[in-house]
Parts: C-alpha cells; sequence; structure tokens
C-alpha cells in the first residue's frame, strides 16, 4: 500500500523560512514526477512546483526565486524548501507523486501559516 505522507509545516513570521518533507512508502519514488500543491480557503488547488525523475523543475509564477523543490531517491523523499514567506504563502500544502496517466497519489497535507 502506497502512503505519502507529508511533514514540516507551521507558523512562521513573514519573511521566514520553512522545509517541507513529502516521504513515500510501499514503493519506490525514483521513477515518479512529485509535485507540490496548496490550497488557501476559499480558493482552488493551485500548483506550487514539480520536479520530474530526471530533476526537471518547474515554478508557480507566485513562488519562482522563492521555493526550491528536491528529491532524494534513496531516502524516498521529496522536499521544498520556502524562503521569503508572504501571508499570502498561506495554505494546505499537498504532495502529489505521479507515476503513469493512472496512477497518482496524495498526501493529507501540511498547514503552512505565515503570520506576524
Amino acid at each position: 500500500q502506497v502512503q505519502v505522507v507529508e511533514s514540516g509545516g507551521g507558523l512562521v513570521q513573514p519573511g521566514g523560512s520553512l522545509r517541507l518533507s513529502c516521504v513515500v512508502s510501499g514503493t519506490f519514488l525514483n521513477t515518479a514526477t512529485v509535485g507540490w500543491y496548496r490550497q488557501a480557503p476559499g480558493k482552488q488547488r493551485e500548483l506550487v512546483a514539480t520536479i520530474t525523475s530526471g530533476s526537471t523543475t518547474r515554478y508557480g509564477d507566485s513562488v519562482k526565486g522563492r521555493f526550491t523543490i528536491s528529491r532524494d531517491n534513496t531516502k524516498n523523499t521529496a522536499y521544498l524548501q520556502m524562503n521569503s514567506l508572504k501571508p499570502e504563502d498561506t495554505a494546505v500544502y499537498y504532495c502529489n507523486v505521479v507515476f503513469d496517466r493512472w496512477t497518482q497519489y496524495w498526501g493529507q497535507g501540511t498547514q503552512v501559516t505565515v503570520s506576524s
């Protein structure tokens, strides 16, 4: 059974940093594309960043230059380093793991709150 578990969220002041982790169990991460998405109250879920099995990355416009996605296949883990956080980054952050068009998994999410 594949499980996707996010961690690392919390309360941080504007300008601060957090690193989110996405740990995958029950399968090997190395062939998957991993994505981070977020959803704020009353808003649609939006793309934050993705990283392919070949480590090609893509970012949403609102986080370019501030967030960095990475992966460590030896640990079956992906990361999202978030710097220069803003109040508008407040959301639940979800990890998405995609193996093919028929096989993808979502985690339960981790709350990130940016507030003074």
